[in-house]
């Protein structure tokens, strides 16, 4: 029997590890910035093509490297991070597997320019699937220069999983954010297709965050620090008026590492307790330190998840710097026992003499005196009053009691008085007369009597679907009435917030939308739909954003279904909202007159019936 085990290829291997490394070029950007970093650069640049598609292309002024550095570099599990075991838990760096370049190099055409301050001319290095094609001296500033091209060229079905470019520019500004949050000491900058996206000089991290955020980000944040043995706490959280509904603004950075941890983000969520509206997710910019001995790094290829020696201490000093800081900024509400300054005396008159106040009172004063009599006079003392001339408002009505006086008296019972009785509405009369057709339940379900016997709707699934086909409608077929704003409303959203905008403004304008202008971080709105109350633009714009946060579908009907769904379930009534008779009639009409009423767009059932045999049963 021949052997069945056989050691794999070298190129194989690393195309085995790649799966793991390099999920997108997302993660080509990740590990070439952590490489970066390592190397002490304190400016790096990233350009990008078609998504990282064509090209990614990170450019650094750190150390350099060698030539021997240089080929050693793409082989695997090659790394000056660590040189024994233990070393991996006491990690400082960023990269310490020595994959990174091997995985890169196997999937993709991969040109390094690198050269130290020592040397006088730098090493150019072309790797094709883990194959050196070239190697030559070049010219070339001090640090390193790594351009990718043709990311997974030689595994096709990897390349066909890949998503819309738009969603892949996403991925690849989200690991961007995430590692130049982690260093605003380093100066960052970003550019795709010819366009700069951003540049980020080096600044502290509120200034970053503002960089990376907006300007008025600034004002939303309340800075949190705690120093304690365990861990040292520093960043920022969100004000929670300005909670968002998705959690795209959530950051955790462990010694300066970006990290994901459930665990640690229900601390945060649990500081919040009260103060958030419901699926309102608060906005979070944490920084930790810790011993590098007292976690463990190495247990997922991305690195992105840590285990904690102590995660029940770390959970308690999160929460409570949290709450500390939301109560010193009063942003929630805290016992304060301190003195009002208001009722505090002033110093000036520490030393002064304390004076009885003098009320000067007039002791001839009678309130029940009658008019007729003589009043008193005032003597210029103290009491007594007079009245030396007649007021210029008597005036005005002298000579009128001699003209009432000779006319007629006026007979009452001519005078025809209109009926003082109040209806209450304005067709009380025909409204009484007409039967109630609908009753509500618990605010949340309308009720409605048939035939065979009763009819029990969802009003917020009902109304769901009404608006989801009539959206539908104005997108494909026609554009909808939109009402102009009296003044702009401007709204302040995320550079990657506003891409996203970009992509579905032609859908949103047949919904009923007018952008008149879209910046960088801003958007200006000039007309909304006729449904919408202008002060739930802002909240409704933000549940759309959330929808689509994790893709947006490159196919039109997609998209248009996509959003369609998304403002419906944001613009209709919600459960436990008390209708009148007349609102639950008009959506019980509006519901059978749509196309699938049984069922809302998000395939739920939206009435049900309950036939007077059934009823008959429940007496039995």
């Amino acid at each position: 029997m021949s052997n069945v085990i056989q050691l794999l290829p070298d190129h194989v291997a690393n195309q085995i590890a790649a799966g793991e490394v390099v999920q997108r070029p997302a993660s080509v950007i990740k590990e070439l910035l952590e490489n970066s970093i390592d190397a002490k650069a304190s400016r790096i640049q990233v350009v990008i093509k078609d998504a990282g598609k064509s090209l990614i292309q990170v450019i650094d002024d750190g150390v350099g490297m060698n030539l021997t550095d240089a080929r050693m570099s793409f082989e695997r599990h090659a790394t000056s991070k660590i040189k024994i075991a233990d070393d991996l838990f006491s990690l400082k760096t960023k990269g310490f597997r020595g994959e990174a370049l091997a995985s890169i190099a196997a999937i993709a055409h991969v040109e390094l320019k690198t050269r130290t301050e020592d040397d006088e001319v730098g090493t150019c290095l072309k790797v094709e699937g883990s194959q050196v094609v070239s190697q030559d001296a070049c010219v070339t500033p001090k640090g390193t220069g790594i351009s990718v091209k043709n990311l997974f060229y030689n595994i096709p079905a990897r390349r066909n999983f890949l998503k819309s470019d738009n969603v892949e520019t996403r991925h690849i500004i989200d690991e961007f954010q995430r590692v130049a949050l982690a260093h605003p000491d380093i100066s960052f900058s970003l550019t795709h297709n010819g366009n700069e996206l951003f540049q980020l000089p080096v600044a502290s991290f509120r200034q970053r965050i503002t960089n990376i955020l907006g300007g008025k980000t600034n004002e939303k944040l309340v800075p949190v620090e705690e120093d304690t043995e365990i861990v040292k706490v520093s960043g920022f959280v969100g004000k929670p008026e300005f909670a968002k509904k998705s959690r795209g603004e959530q950051f955790f950075f462990v010694n300066n590492r970006f990290i994901k941890s459930p665990y640690l983000n229900h601390a945060v969520v649990a500081a919040y307790e009260g103060l958030l509206k419901e699926k309102s997710y608060p906005t979070y910019f944490l920084y930790l330190e810790v011993d590098p001995k007292s976690i463990d790094i190495n247990i997922h290829p991305t690195k992105t998840e840590i285990k904690f020696d102590d995660e029940h201490a770390l959970y308690a000093i999160l929460k409570s710097s949290i709450k500390h800081s939301l109560g010193q900024f009063n942003v929630s509400p805290m016992l304060d026992f301190e003195r009002d300054g208001e009722l505090d005396t002033p110093y000036d008159y520490k030393d002064k003499e304390v004076k009885v106040p003098e009320v000067e009172v007039d002791r001839n004063f009678n309130p029940f005196q009658d008019e007729s009599s003589p009043k008193p006079q005032y003597s210029g003392g103290g009491g007594g009053y007079k009245r030396d001339r007649q007021p210029e408002w008597e005036s005005l009505y002298s000579g009128m009691q001699s003209e009432t006086e000779t006319e007629t008296d006026l007979d009452v019972g001519q005078i025809e008085f209109e009926s003082e009785e109040v209806t209450g509405n304005l067709f009380g009369a025909k409204q009484e007369q007409t039967e109630k057709s609908t009753f509500q339940v618990q605010k949340k379900y309308i009720v409605s009597t048939l035939k065979s016997g009763i009819l029990v709707i969802d009003q917020h699934r009902a109304h769901t679907r009404v608006l989801y086909e009539e959206l539908l409608k104005n997108i494909t077929v026609s554009s909808a009435v939109s009402q102009q704003l009296l003044f702009p409303l401007r709204l302040q959203f995320n550079h990657q917030e506003v891409e996203m905008l970009k992509e579905i403004k032609e859908s949103l304008e047949q919904t009923g939308f007018i952008f008149s202008e879209i910046k960088k971080d801003e958007v200006e709105i000039t007309g909304i739909p006729t449904l919408i109350a202008e002060s739930e633009v802002e909240i409704l714009l933000e549940q759309l954003l959330a929808d689509f946060e994790k893709d947006v579908p490159d196919n039109g009907f997609s998209q248009t279904d996509l959003l369609a769904k998304s403002l419906a379930k944001s613009m209709a009534v919600r459960s436990g909202t008390l209708l009148n008779s007349a609102e639950q009639q008009h959506i019980v009409n509006r519901l059978f007159a749509c196309k699938e009423p049984a069922v809302s767009p998000f395939n739920k059932t939206v009435f049900t019936t309950l036939s007077v045999d059934e009823l008959d049963k429940k007496f039995a």
